[in-house]
């Protein structure tokens, strides 16, 4: 009888315990930026930190950091310049490309790649070190190439991994448009600082820097107290 009652018993235990039993088809996940819903009780409103530096998404990526490294070099530009371009130069891909470009790039190349910028005209000397994009060389550089210098960099630029992956295309395919290959309109499309449909907001690529505290509200630590208007300091 004993044994019988044991027997029954068990499905009931076992249910009870359904919520923190885990195992590899259930278990909890936490995805990039996202947070408990408890954070917020205890205090926390920084989320969980990006993932690693030099990891593959789960969507995978054109290259990765084991193949070519990230290093702003000539050997790695190279080694890129023969991808293929795999987004077609659409309304889509033009008008998105228009804005990451006005954006990131306008600010030293112009906005219509000629490097007719304020740089320039406050130093003449920026006109020579900044390479013209719809003129000159970079009518002769392939895709890859021009999408390789935006993730790596290359001599005085530095490196724009942030602008997301296959929105890189979009950015090669405007600059075709700014060398006359397509049909593409030429400026800014709003003020710094907009976002919404004129501009394109953050990015949702998180940052490859470690985080640079640990959550109080999963180390056990006391939450951080905001600091005393009128004083300065970094994080405690």
């Amino acid at each position: 009888m004993k044994r019988l009652m044991a027997v029954l018993a068990l499905p009931l235990m076992l249910g009870a315990c359904e919520s923190w039993l885990t195992d590899f088809k259930q278990q909890p996940s936490v995805g990039t930026w996202q947070k408990f819903p408890g954070d917020s009780l205890a205090g926390e409103t920084t989320p969980f930190r990006g993932n690693p530096q030099g990891s593959v998404p789960v969507t995978g990526t054109t290259v990765a950091a084991w193949q070519v490294s990230y290093t702003a070099g000539i050997a790695q530009l190279d080694s890129m310049a023969g991808i293929g371009n795999p987004v077609a130069a659409d309304q889509r891909s033009l008008e998105n490309g228009r804005k990451q470009y006005q954006v990131n790039c306008a600010v030293c190349h112009g906005s219509a790649g000629d490097v007719n910028t304020p740089l320039k005209q406050v130093n003449p000397v920026m006109g020579s070190v900044v390479p013209p994009l719809a003129t000159g060389n970079s009518l002769l550089l392939t895709d890859g190439y021009i999408w390789g210098i935006m993730r790596n960099g290359r001599g005085l630029m530095a490196s724009y991994n942030r602008i997301p992956e296959m929105e890189r295309w979009d950015v090669v395919n405007y600059i075709r448009g700014l060398q006359g290959r397509y049909q593409v309109a030429v400026g800014p499309l709003g003020f710094p600082g907009q976002t919404g449909t004129a501009l394109p907001g953050a990015s949702i690529t998180g940052p490859t820097m470690p985080s640079a505290f640990a959550k109080p509200s999963m180390s056990g630590l006391t939450p951080r107290q905001p600091k005393a208007e009128g004083t300065t300091g970094g994080h405690e």
